[in-house]
């Protein structure tokens, strides 16, 4: 479905050029864009770097685990029909702990991997989430983040006066969010299983 709304918009501000007389500047914005999204992605590379190196350096150490234990009692709460030493429990940490970090894409990977290991413990059918993978999607989709990497990454791209400055705007939007899929988690959850559905 995204991709035919994004059909429709390029085929849209194609026509809309060409009836203006403009169609040199689709090809003049197709490049700069292009251009644009190079320079971003190679001086992104060093900060995504940089925090998989300090998340590697974390798991190495064990920080990983003793924050897994930490958080223990929670992830027993948001996730009861996960055994406590099953591997998609430390998926889900790696996957939380790249989130905080800010490091979207390098929390994709231990996300899937998450989703297969609770796929493996879900009783249902293939086709019908289970309670856990849905407080994971939800987590994962509005996890607080203490440091966001890859927008501090790109303000420093463009010559921003201080980049850090949207820390703590990021840290309460997210903190706000993840509570609030959180609580919506655990009511749709309650009011559902209650019909039996």
């Amino acid at each position: 479905m995204v991709n035919l709304v994004w059909l429709g918009m390029i085929v849209f501000g194609i026509i809309v050029a060409g009836a203006n007389g403009n169609i040199e500047v689709i090809t003049r914005a197709a490049l700069d864009s292009a251009n644009d999204a190079v320079k971003i992605s190679i001086s992104l590379i060093a900060v995504m770097t940089f925090w998989l190196g300090i998340m590697k350096l974390a798991e190495e150490a064990g920080l990983i685990r003793a924050l897994a234990w930490l958080v223990r009692p929670v992830m027993r709460f948001l996730f009861p029909s996960v055994p406590k030493d099953h591997p998609a429990m430390g998926a889900i940490m790696m996957n939380l702990s790249a989130n905080i970090l800010g490091l979207g894409n390098a929390a994709t990977p231990m996300g899937l991997i998450a989703m297969r290991e609770l796929q493996k413990l879900n009783r249902g059918s293939a086709d019908t989430a289970s309670d856990a993978m849905c407080t994971f999607l939800a987590l994962n989709t509005s996890c607080v983040t203490l440091i966001p990497t890859t927008i501090i990454g790109i303000r420093l791209l463009y010559g921003s006066a201080d980049p850090t400055e949207i820390v703590g705007p990021t840290i309460m939007a997210t903190a706000i969010s993840m509570v609030a899929a959180v609580v919506f988690d655990r009511l749709l959850r309650f009011f559902y299983g209650r019909r039996g559905i």
